[in-house]
């Protein structure tokens, strides 16, 4: 049997976990600890049979309700499996930005030109790719890797590779030429991109109840953030003094990290009867591979309905205007005289401070909200801040200007990250894991993934006619304004949720 994880309240527990407290909800349902099936939070709407096997589906979640005020202890957060977590964190997040943002300033600090920079931010699209390899997650064992268990022998693996390919970007640089750099850094997005698969699928299998894995998913988050606080900020500071070169080679390295807590983690026992049960057919059997590479998608369609296409439209949209600046972000700042040192400053102090004050908002927003509620909020927020960095633009460049922005942006995208990742997280099946979160994660980048790569062709033909600068700034509001239409979308969802399952008088 495969029931599914963690549901509406699950998640959004998740995310105010920084906060200590922890959601509740009248639907809980309970299970069978011996059966490995998670605790199902929401209205079970069917049963069916699929690869020779029963599958639970549920309704959409609809906005949670109860809560509980229970707070977790701090020993919690000492918990083995929650330190292994945080380290697992750290290295899912450490390759993002040196594949994507930061790699674009080391690039324009070599002045490599803005058209350039927004293709070879391409290399993300590993990242919106990773559900068509994700079925080898959950079903194929690594031979050189396979005494370290499924899930760990493959984030060994992915980490050794992220590693390697960064400190070859590192020892490579600009003198082999632009097209080899960006090869390299191919190789580390498509690395990273699996580990990340792996590391999701560990977090929610290895859980065992919804109050373990808001701890996990709530580590996750922290320590997703200070691996982008270390290659956004800290990266920044490295390299005015030792260099880009020197410092890829450092970061490199740092992914030890994440190889010392795949050594000390334990392989998910809750999932074991499921995915024993689906090596009954191999994945190159018509079977297994029905179930493999269809199964995750049939069971996502069949469980929302024609509902599930407005899902995927609206997360793919709802980040679009992070992704469309992001490439030209750091070279703004190079153009419009910031140095490296002020920025990694702005980012490490006020930055830092607002970061992690949107995930403390985004995640109690969550709760006391609901999940559609919050989407909203954070679409608008978000949508505002893109736009808010024309100011530099229009008005002048100065310090506090700048540390404003950088406030307002900070704050806005973590909170509208925390609300995403806890509706996407809510919408997957034990023993599809890996392969339903990819699809979903996936969803929510390749549409920006795509028209990024047109970015700094969009601000160098705007800059023939306005100028540098001032392209730069027409470029940040029309971002802004392609956070529109998520908005528009989710508020539709949240309607139609409210209609289909109205949250029940309280008793």
């Amino acid at each position: 049997m495969i029931a599914l994880k963690e549901g509406r309240g699950a998640f959004a527990e998740a995310l105010i976990a920084a906060l200590g407290a922890k959601a509740g909800c009248p639907f809980t349902l309970t299970f069978d600890q011996r059966a490995g099936v998670l605790a199902a939070l929401g209205r079970v709407s069917a049963w069916t049979t699929f690869g020779g096997r029963s599958v639970e589906f549920r309704e959409a979640p609809a906005d949670n309700g109860g809560v509980s005020p229970h707070k977790h202890r701090l020993a919690d957060y000492l918990r083995p499996k929650t330190l292994v977590m945080l380290l697992l964190g750290f290295s899912s997040g450490l390759p993002f930005y040196l594949v994507g943002n930061t790699f674009g300033y080391w690039l324009r600090d070599e002045h490599t030109s803005l058209t350039a920079i927004g293709f070879l931010s391409w290399v993300g699209i590993a990242y919106s790719l990773k559900f068509l390899w994700a079925p080898l997650m959950d079903r194929v064992d690594l031979p050189l890797f396979k005494r370290l268990g499924h899930r760990r022998g493959w984030m060994m693996f992915s980490q050794i590779v992220v590693g390697l390919a960064l400190a070859a970007m590192g020892g490579t640089g600009m003198k082999a030429g632009l097209g080899r750099l960006g090869a390299l850094a191919l190789v580390a997005a498509f690395a990273s991109s699996t580990q990340d698969i792996v590391i999701d699928a560990w977090r929610i299998e290895s859980a065992d109840d919804a109050d373990e894995q808001g701890l996990l998913a709530s580590a996750w988050m922290f320590s997703y953030r200070l691996a982008l606080l270390a290659t956004d900020t800290v990266i920044l500071i490295v390299a005015a003094y030792l260099g880009w070169r020197m410092s890829y080679g450092i970061y490199g390295a740092c992914i030890a990290i994440g190889m010392i807590a795949t050594w000390f983690a334990k392989e998910p026992e809750r999932a074991d009867a499921v995915m024993d049960a689906k090596r009954e057919a191999p994945l190159w059997t018509p079977r297994g591979f029905l179930d493999a590479v269809v199964g995750p998608f049939i069971a996502f369609f069949r469980t929302h309905g024609w509902l599930a296409f407005v899902m995927l439209a609206a997360i793919s949209l709802y980040r679009l205007p992070d992704f469309l600046m992001g490439p030209m972000a750091n070279p703004y700042y190079h153009d419009i005289g910031l140095t490296k040192q002020t920025v990694g400053a702005v980012r490490g102090s006020v930055g830092l401070i607002a970061t992690f004050a949107g995930i403390a908002a985004g995640g109690f927003c969550s709760l006391k909200l609901g999940y559609m509620r919050a989407l909203i909020i954070g679409g608008i927020m978000q949508a505002a801040a893109t736009a808010s960095y024309a100011t530099l633009a229009f008005a002048g460049t100065s310090i506090p200007l700048f540390a404003a922005v950088m406030v307002g942006d900070n704050f806005s995208f973590s909170f509208a990250g925390v609300a995403l990742v806890a509706y996407m997280s809510s919408l997957t099946n034990l023993g599809y894991t890996a392969t339903q979160y990819a699809l979903l994660s996936s969803t929510y980048a390749w549409l920006g993934k795509i028209l990024k790569g047109f970015s700094g062709a969009a601000v160098e033909s705007l800059s023939t006619t306005h100028g540098l600068i001032h392209a730069y700034g027409i470029f940040f509001i029309a971002c802004g304004l392609t956070g529109v239409p998520a908005v528009l979308l989710f508020a539709a969802l949240g309607y139609w949720h409210r209609r289909k399952q109205p949250v029940p008088a309280a008793a």
